[in-house]
């Protein structure tokens, strides 16, 4: 599970076992994701997520309720303090990241009306592209993303309720009038970003993650 995978490198990044790392990954069904400090009853349609059955998960960092599924493309940095000196400020760590991702969008695409929208949102004009949200530690901190490349829009208002805490600039816009996707080549989007962040991908990570990933399953992420 994608969600225990993040986590399980951030825990092992603070003990050493690992270093920075960077990972994409997009699911093939849908699925609802809680913030840390989310109310399931406030942000999410219960009952519709029961009939269709869309699993609901809660995440290891803050921020909103999302709606996980194809044409969402998750993007995870675990990243030391000690990197640049931004990452230690938390408003400061935002800009630093995303820019990187906006100037890889917009070299992909063409697109240059694609902006970084403080705290933590990446939009189109005054629509939202990318949420984003962190998990910090004392020497690492977990970064993690969605990109909406080719998400079906209309599922996000049937399964989630509007936010109960929503930035000034969606100024009470429904979902439908508040998110947009734009199409990307999900694999040079990738590539653009890993060589803007220079990370080099450890080939075991995945072996050394995976007992806590499995752990983590087990003992903390779904929820219903």
């Amino acid at each position: 599970m994608d969600l225990a995978f993040d986590e399980a490198l951030l825990l092992l990044a603070e003990k050493s076992v690992l270093g920075e790392t960077i990972r994409f990954w997009e699911s093939k069904e849908h699925f609802v994701v809680l913030g840390t400090s989310n109310k399931i009853e406030q942000e999410v349609n219960i009952e519709a997520c029961k009939l269709h059955k869309i699993p609901v998960f809660r995440r290891s960092s803050a921020g909103g309720t999302v709606l996980q599924g194809p044409g969402c493309l998750n993007f995870s940095f675990i990243l030391p303090y000690k990197r640049n000196k931004a990452l230690s400020d938390v408003n400061k760590s935002y800009t630093y990241i995303l820019e990187k991702v906006i100037e890889s969008a917009k070299k992909i695409t063409g697109i240059q009306e694609i902006s970084f929208k403080p705290i933590s949102d990446i939009v189109l004009g005054e629509k939202k592209v990318s949420g984003n949200a962190q998990q910090r530690k004392k020497n690492f901190m977990l970064h993690h993303g969605t990109w909406l490349y080719n998400f079906d829009l209309g599922l996000i208002s049937k399964y989630l309720k509007e936010p109960s805490k929503q930035p000034e600039y969606r100024l009470n816009r429904k979902h439908s009038e508040f998110v947009t996707n734009v199409p990307i080549n999900v694999e040079e989007f990738k590539s653009e970003i890993t060589k803007s962040f220079n990370i080099s991908q450890q080939a075991d990570v995945f072996d050394k993650a995976k007992p806590l990933m499995e752990e983590l399953l087990k003992t903390k992420y779904q929820i219903s």
